[in-house]
């Protein structure tokens, strides 16, 4: 084949690539604004049950104990338990927890300091030691970079009590909180990961439980093996709500956007933080992953301008740089708040594109300093060190 013949070749797959990617973000964009409608339409009337939320903590974060606080300023008639574990007696999350005011007695605030492990995951290990000190009968399990608005509990609360649901978890946009890459991965959860969330599930799909939220029953997370069954699994928020499923129960996602707090101080911390979630992934659903690649229609049209320059390419161009416009203005409508400019919309996707690539020739990934293999069914070894 001549060379002439391979470029052609090159530029009709790469020109197919990007008009693909075009269609899937204004089909996203539908269903993006669809959700949208029904989210403000969403009025849970369900009564409030006691409930205790777990926040395993690794370190200080910037606007910590703030994140923390919103789990407690909740309109929620029942009472909420907040129960922080950490690992050290010299964790430094410590400090935020300890500012935290209940404010009423019908809040309360716990800390464990627990430096059992109990297998490779250490957020999960640090779970394992909180549940003794969990009171109540709702269990809500929230990352530690997550906030919230006084309308959460009542959100999840409702979806919760609908006849056959085991799970519920909720999408999230971000928030960068650590200046211009923080800010930048951010995007790529508000932008990138929450619309293929709704896509994932206006195909019927099924909701994957993730970190933002898991609220179930302790009855419900009894009848799992509890989170000792998860101590070597990854993805363990995953692997949480495919447990539930086998149940014979839903995974449902709240009518609710919680805000996920992006702290990446530099480009090599964004960079090791988005290639263990690619590779994550990449591990749960590979078919899935790699039709991720129609998401990213920019790449595909920047080689045809350059191999193929012409009108057809410019347009092409034109539109893989218009179109996520549109996109970010109904994400941006649905959360109440943007997330990042618009000039940062053309880096985030190359980013995302070497990020994704990369990920087909990782097995160890960096988890909050910890080196961790990956192995087969979704299990990881012994970290060098602690991670959450």
């Amino acid at each position: 084949m001549s060379n002439l013949s391979v470029t052609g070749a090159i530029v009709w797959l790469s020109g197919l690539m990007a008009v693909a990617g075009c269609g899937y973000i204004v089909a996203t964009t539908v269903i993006v604004a669809r959700f949208g409608s029904a989210l403000r339409g969403a009025r849970p009337t369900t009564p409030a049950e006691p409930v205790t939320v777990l926040k395993p903590l690794h370190g200080s974060e910037p606007r910590l104990r703030a994140n923390l606080a919103t789990f407690l300023e909740q309109d929620w008639a029942a009472p909420i338990q907040l129960v922080a574990g950490v690992h050290s007696a010299q964790d430094k999350a410590i400090a935020a927890v300890n500012r935290l005011a209940p404010g009423t007695t019908s809040r309360a605030v716990g800390l464990v300091v627990d430096g059992r492990r109990h297998g490779a995951n250490a957020k999960i290990g640090n779970l394992i030691n909180m549940m003794p000190s969990a009171a109540h009968d709702i269990i809500v399990l929230s990352d530690s970079d997550i906030a919230v608005t006084p309308a959460y509990l009542a959100r999840v609360g409702g979806a919760l009590a609908e006849p056959g649901v085991g799970a519920v978890t909720c999408l999230y946009r971000g928030r960068g909180d650590n200046g211009f890459w923080s800010q930048l991965g951010g995007a790529a959860i508000s932008y990138r990961f929450l619309p293929s969330v709704l896509v994932s599930r206006a195909l019927d799909a099924g909701a994957a439980c993730m970190g933002s939220t898991i609220a179930l029953r302790r009855e419900t997370l009894d009848r799992i093996g509890g989170f000792e069954r998860f101590a070597d699994i990854l993805a363990d928020d995953h692997a949480i709500g495919e447990a539930v499923r086998a149940l014979g129960l839903q995974v449902v996602i709240a009518p609710y956007v919680v805000t996920h707090a992006s702290t990446e101080p530099s480009l090599a911390a964004l960079f090791r933080h988005e290639l263990r979630w690619g590779a994550t992934v990449r591990d749960i659903n590979p078919a899935g992953y790699a039709g991720l690649i129609v998401t990213m229609p920019l790449p595909f049209a920047l080689l045809v301008l350059a191999l193929a320059p012409g009108l057809a390419a410019g347009v092409l161009a034109g539109l893989t740089l218009a179109l996520p416009i549109l996109l970010k203005r109904a994400v941006d409508r649905l959360v109440g708040a943007s997330t990042a400019p618009l000039w940062q919309m053309p880096l985030r996707e190359c980013l995302s594109f070497v990020v994704f690539v990369t990920s087909f020739f990782v097995r160890t990934v960096d988890w909050q300093g910890a080196r961790l293999d990956m192995a087969p069914e979704g299990k990881i070894k012994a970290a060098t060190s602690l991670g959450q």
